[in-house]
């Protein structure tokens, strides 16, 4: 009798989920398919803590490792029926007049606020409004006339910078979608020192996202450069020679260069090995001077001084 070969199983991967969609364009959630069979495409009613809601299965039935997995885990509730589809249709074509309605009354009380998006609950008994603005908005008479137009509960939600591009969608400077419109599901603060850890040019135009922020995407190597920047001497220390000090200006960590200038010539900077920086600053803590800079170089290059490239102080605090 042959002998039957099993297919190991990952013993992490114990959970079954199914990836729902809520919109077009938006993040994908893990859903239990409650012994449902999902295949992508497919429009089905979910249970959320909302109620039940309208999603397209952007992943079919699989299994993943119970750590990932965000609880409470909510179910399908059923795939979608005829009418459930147009009571959808019905809602989106409520939301685009909704979201009309709701920007005129916005400029008849002058409100300094910008309307993003409109949702319905999939039930109709709840609509929500998200806006952005700069600070607090007293939007309660704003309320109070959306709930005599509409009938119904009205919810106005201020989002975001972030949000408001991960609720919009679109694709970044990379060329794919935007993370935060496609899989980022917390949003963590990137500030200016992750920047500046990572050597990057304080451009502005650069380091901005579609949001006006810093890009999220700056936070992924950034643990890395700290990491690999423990090689590294301080970068505060001055390199003394008989020529003249010279000063740090910046750092390629993946070739373990330091570039440094001369304090009477900022505008030629060198780039020293880390190895041969770590030798100099042992000399001159012995009282001990090498001739000159030159001697240790590996390359030269002219400072560029250029659209906030180096040598310019550009603050990035308000993009944070």
């Amino acid at each position: 009798m042959e002998e039957e070969i099993l297919t190991p199983v990952d013993p992490d991967a114990a959970v079954e989920v199914v990836d729902i969609q809520f919109r077009p364009g938006q993040k994908i959630y893990y859903f239990d398919p409650n012994g449902i069979d999902c295949k992508a495409g497919d429009h089905v009613i979910i249970d959320t803590a909302r109620g039940p809601e309208y999603g397209t299965v952007a992943g079919s039935n699989h299994r993943i490792p119970e750590k990932d997995v965000v609880a409470p885990l909510r179910s399908v509730i059923r795939k979608a029926t005829e009418e459930d589809k147009k009571v959808y249709k019905k809602n989106l074509q409520a939301e685009k007049e909704a979201f009309d309605i709701c920007l005129g009354k916005i400029a008849d009380h002058k409100l300094d606020m910008h309307l993003v998006d409109v949702e319905y609950t999939f039930d109709g008994n709840k609509i929500l409004f998200y806006f952005t603005a700069d600070g607090r908005v007293d939007f309660r008479e704003l309320i109070k006339k959306l709930a005599e137009e509409f009938h119904i509960r009205v919810e106005m939600r201020q989002i975001g910078f972030r949000q408001e591009s991960a609720k919009l969608g679109g694709i970044g400077s990379c060329g794919r979608e935007l993370c935060c419109s496609s899989w980022i599901t917390n949003f963590q603060s990137v500030t200016t020192n992750v920047a500046r850890v990572q050597q990057l040019s304080p451009n502005p135009q650069k380091l901005a996202g579609q949001c006006g922020k810093l890009k999220c995407c700056l936070n992924y190597e950034y643990d890395t450069y700290v990491d690999a920047l423990k090689a590294f001497p301080d970068s505060h220390i001055v390199l003394r020679t008989k020529k003249g000090d010279a000063s740090y200006s910046k750092t390629d960590v993946f070739k373990g260069l330091m570039w440094y200038s001369y304090v009477f010539d900022r505008n030629n900077m060198m780039a020293i090995p880390a190895e041969k920086v770590k030798e100099i600053i042992a000399m001159n803590n012995k009282g001990k001077m090498p001739e000159q800079l030159e001697d240790y170089a590996f390359i030269k290059e002219q400072r560029n001084t250029e659209y906030g490239e180096e040598g310019q102080n550009v603050d990035l605090s308000k993009l944070e």
